[in-house]
């Protein structure tokens, strides 16, 4: 059962979130607080894949009018090659085609092999032609 993500999910989200391997996650911006922050601003573009009620994977997106961005995809290791990922792939695309959203980016680090397959088997394409910068604002978002 896919559904959307409520902040009420965040324990068993971050603790899929955190036993996911190439999953890099942020003191303040993956806090409870910086979740909860994400989903007030995007209510309709998280979802959850839940089996025998516990969560089984889970898809953090949202938009910003323009463009679409992927955050924090996750499947429990036990349950991956059931289609799951795809499941909730759909689920977020629908989502934002329905809000006006018609491309999407996410960034997945180069050594984590299981999330580059995953995305490039959704048609992703990587980018060579740009580079990705980052910084932080505030130094304790370790």
């Amino acid at each position: 059962m896919v559904r959307l993500m409520t902040i009420q999910d965040y324990d068993s989200v971050y603790l899929l979130w955190s036993e996911t391997k190439g999953m890099w996650l942020r003191s303040l911006d993956d806090s409870k607080e910086g979740i909860e922050k994400f989903l007030k601003r995007n209510p309709t573009t998280s979802f959850v894949s839940e089996i025998d009620g516990e969560i089984a994977g889970v898809i953090l997106c949202g938009h910003d009018g323009r463009r679409g961005y992927i955050y924090h995809t996750a499947v429990k290791q036990s349950e991956r090659g059931k289609g799951i990922g795809n499941e909730l792939t759909k689920y977020a695309y629908k989502a934002l085609e329905s809000e006006g959203i018609t491309k999407g980016a996410l960034v997945v680090f180069k050594t984590n092999e299981i999330g580059n397959s995953f995305w490039k088997s959704q048609g992703w394409q990587e980018r060579d032609d740009l580079n990705y910068y980052s910084k932080p604002f505030d130094l304790n978002n370790r």
